[in-house]
């Protein structure tokens, strides 16, 4: 039985995640499942409104807990789709094919565990599931299937996007009223974000997830996305330690009081998309200015992973006040964990900045070399 995480001794923290979180015993059949489905998704062809296409491959998404049932995201790249427009436009037909392939797979193949395509609800769905489940368990993860764009066909996942691309997202080329919708085709870059992290970094958003997870047991939803602390764990250790071995119950302490500050917290990151081009510049000024909390999602400007409502907020932010007075925060001798120093939000540069410095260089240059000519 899983031990009661609050009454975990701080020095024990390392101990509890290693032998409790994940579960390995169910995920290795998963990951064969899902890279077995992705490989035969990707040798099949799907009949397209105007054209036929082919998945270039599956991402697997956020996935969520809760006592031995869990919810995933499946997100299939279909290679023939050329933009954002193509997946908005296309979703409901893309759906259906998805699902007639996934039903032949679930005929043709055994797998190691049980697998289930669920029945459309309507024939006009934009929405598609499957099960994976091991009854001798008492496992099971329901995936939501995801088409999307594939804007990493389009990318390179280890440099910084043309910024243009950015501002074609932000601007006319992206339908009205899509923005922040759009999140399944930032999965990959999404997911490397988190992926090229320390070791030990990445386990403490296990445990924080964790944290999330029996916060939502006991109080239910709506609450902040779980995605939502995850940047806040790695937006903690970069501004708190960066080293990759830390003390875990400090980083631990350190996100439950960014969660209780949530009305202070303004972060971004500038590793996909940066204050240099105008008008993204522009456009990231009016996000950044946006009631608080604000933590945009680093792979795309548009989307704001703090949501709308501070109530969800105000609820989690009452849990982490109390959590920050149980034993997990406490060491033998009964002293308390102190947490990094971290500030709540990040500096947001001077408007045209870039262009005033660019102005200053090129007005001292100008007077440095003409006014040595007039002197000579």
């Amino acid at each position: 039985m899983e031990p009661d995480l609050r009454s975990i001794p701080a020095s024990k923290l390392d101990k509890f995640i290693e032998n409790h979180l994940p579960d390995t015993s169910f995920c290795a059949d998963l990951r064969e499942v899902i890279d077995a489905l992705c490989a035969l998704l990707k040798d099949r062809s799907f009949r397209g409104p105007v054209r036929r296409m082919r998945a270039s491959k599956g991402v697997k998404g956020k996935c969520t807990a809760l006592k031995g049932r869990s919810d995933a995201d499946l997100v299939v790249f279909l290679n023939n789709l050329t933009y954002f427009e193509d997946q908005l436009n296309q979703q409901g037909v893309l759906i259906k094919e998805i699902k007639k392939q996934l039903c032949e797979i679930q005929h043709e193949r055994r797998f190691g565990v049980k697998f289930e395509v669920h029945s459309l609800r309507n024939p006009n769905s934009r929405a598609l599931s499957f099960k994976l489940s091991a009854p001798d368990l008492l496992k099971e993860v329901k995936f939501d299937v995801l088409p999307a764009y594939d804007l990493l066909d389009h990318l390179n996942i280890l440099k910084k996007p043309n910024q243009q691309f950015y501002a074609n997202l932000i601007s006319g080329r992206t339908p009205p009223g899509m923005e922040g919708k759009l999140l399944t085709c930032f999965m990959g870059l999404r997911k490397y974000f988190l992926n090229c992290r320390p070791t030990k970094l990445k386990r403490l958003i296990r445990l924080v997830t964790h944290w999330y997870q029996l916060c939502k047991e006991k109080l239910g939803d709506p609450l902040p996305p779980q995605y939502a602390l995850e940047l806040l764990t790695v937006y903690a250790w970069e501004y708190g330690s960066r080293v990759t071995k830390f003390n875990t119950a400090q980083g631990f302490r350190t996100v439950l009081e960014l969660v209780t500050k949530y009305k202070q917290l303004r972060i971004y990151w500038t590793v996909y998309y940066d204050f240099r081009h105008q008008e993204v510049s522009e456009y990231l000024h009016q996000q950044l200015k946006k009631d608080r909390p604000v933590i945009l999602d680093p792979a795309d400007p548009t989307r704001n992973i703090a949501g709308l409502n501070p109530k969800d907020w105000r609820r989690l932010a009452g849990e982490a006040a109390a959590w920050l007075q149980y034993p997990c925060f406490k060491y033998r001798d009964g002293s308390s964990v102190c947490s990094w120093e971290v500030p709540t939000e990040v500096a947001v540069p001077t408007k045209y900045l870039f262009c005033r410095i660019f102005w200053l260089l090129f007005w001292s240059l100008f007077h440095f070399i003409f006014g040595k000519t007039s002197s000579g």
